[in-house]
Order: C-alpha cells, then structure tokens, then sequence
C-alpha cells in the first residue's frame, strides 16, 4: 500500500500528487491527512501516523510532504523501521531508493514544482533496492541503532 500524508504547507501538493498518483500512475494511495486546509496543523500528527502504518508492512511505501520536507523527514525517522529521505531532486529520490531501500519520500511543498514533485514521485516508485551485499551491510548498521 502507498501512504501519503502533509501538513498545511504541503496540502495543496498532496492534493495534486494522489490525484496523478491515482489517474496517471494507476496506483492506489490511501490519504492520510489532513482532509481539508488547517494553516495551524502541525506535521507530526500526520508523519506519525503515516510512519507506523509504513512500518507495519515490509513492502508498503508512504510519501510526506510538509513546508521543506525536514519537518515530516525528521518526524517519520523517529519509527523504527522507517527510512526516509528527502527528495530535493529525481537522483537524490532515486539513489535513496537503490542504496538505502527508502520507504518514505518526503517532499517540500513550498520549493517544489507539481511537476518536480510528480517526477521524482515517479522515479521514487519505479526504483528497486540494489540489494548489493555493501548496501544490505549499510543499512543493517542504520537499522541496529533502532535497538
């Protein structure tokens, strides 16, 4: 399953984005909040959420997107399980993707383009996870911080 989630600052992009994630991708996303415009919510009561249900699963995915992207990327990085990164750029989306198996993309509302932002929701989800015996040893070590 594919989660996406924002805050006030990255509503009108989450909009966009389940809308072509939906029409153009063919894949469904469950929206996670918030339903309407709130300019006093605040991004953890929606990253969180989002984080536990991405943990729960080993192949579900999510996507967060608040003002600068830092906000929700900090906040889903506190779930043991959860990967994100950041995706300022299509290569930086990819590479977190191949190198560190990502399962969270967070988007920054108020710098990105609709169309910046389709596109590496794109190569986000079309990438695989290398799997190379370096990469599974790397991220082994991230993952035992969390004990």
């Amino acid at each position: 399953m594919l989660y996406i989630a924002s805050d006030h600052a990255g509503f009108q992009l989450k909009k966009h984005l389940v809308t072509y994630i939906k029409t153009q991708l063919r894949k469904s996303a469950q929206d996670l909040g918030p339903k309407k415009f709130d300019k006093e919510d605040d991004f953890p009561d929606y990253a969180t959420p989002l984080a536990k249900k991405v943990a729960a699963k080993d192949k579900d995915l999510g996507i967060l997107i608040c003002g600068t992207g830092h906000g929700v990327c900090m906040t889903a990085n506190k779930t043991k399980g959860i990967r994100a990164i950041l995706g300022y750029s299509i290569e930086a989306a990819e590479m977190g993707k191949k190198h560190n198996d990502a399962n969270v993309l967070c988007l920054a509302g108020k710098v990105l383009s609709n169309e910046h932002a389709v596109a590496i929701v794109k190569k986000f989800l079309s990438t695989k996870f290398e799997n190379a015996e370096r990469l599974v040893r790397r991220n082994k070590k991230i993952a035992d911080l969390e004990k």
